[in-house]
């Protein structure tokens, strides 16, 4: 038969000191990286904003462009401030965003463009983020023309560019 030996001391203090000091070490740890996921956290959000915008603006400019009803203004178009809260001025927090877009005929075609937007905010380069940039070849397409009754474009055949176009 097989003798066991308990001890039944318990726990000594210096097993209870070094399991408060692991527990802080972890602790400590743990907290440290607070910081960088508070910052990595608000650099996707502010991409994942501009990202929506940029998005949003090339949309809109490649379904003016391919209904061939619509004149192409070329250029640079005016540019656009945008704040994230949607209200006419900025709120508590608020980001405000700068959409630039310009439309280039492409070299040899009557009837295609290149659009490139590019969204910035204010402190993009005090922490080091790039501008958000893209563009998108666009060409006119009949299937896009939009029709009334009569087989003629909806408004009329050189219809004006809207303002904020």
């Amino acid at each position: 038969m097989s003798h066991l030996i308990f001890n039944r001391r318990g726990i000594g203090l210096i097993e209870v000191v070094i399991a408060i000091f692991l527990v802080t070490v972890g602790v400590l740890a743990i907290l440290s990286m607070q910081p960088s996921a508070w910052r990595a956290a608000g650099k996707s959000d502010y991409l994942g904003r501009g990202a929506g915008l940029l998005h949003r603006e090339l949309e809109r400019r490649e379904a003016w462009i391919m209904n061939p009803c619509n004149q192409v203004p070329t250029g640079n178009r005016p540019q656009q401030t945008i704040m994230v809260s949607g209200q006419g001025s900025a709120a508590a927090g608020d980001a405000t965003y700068t959409v630039n877009t310009n439309i280039t005929p492409l070299a040899g075609s009557t009837n295609a463009w290149t659009v490139t937007v590019t969204v910035t905010w204010p402190d993009q380069l005090a922490h080091g983020y790039r501008n958000l940039s893209e563009f998108l070849l666009v060409s006119r397409q009949e299937n896009f023309r939009f029709y009334n009754n009569t087989t003629s474009c909806f408004d009329n055949e050189n219809p004006t560019i809207p303002t904020d176009f």
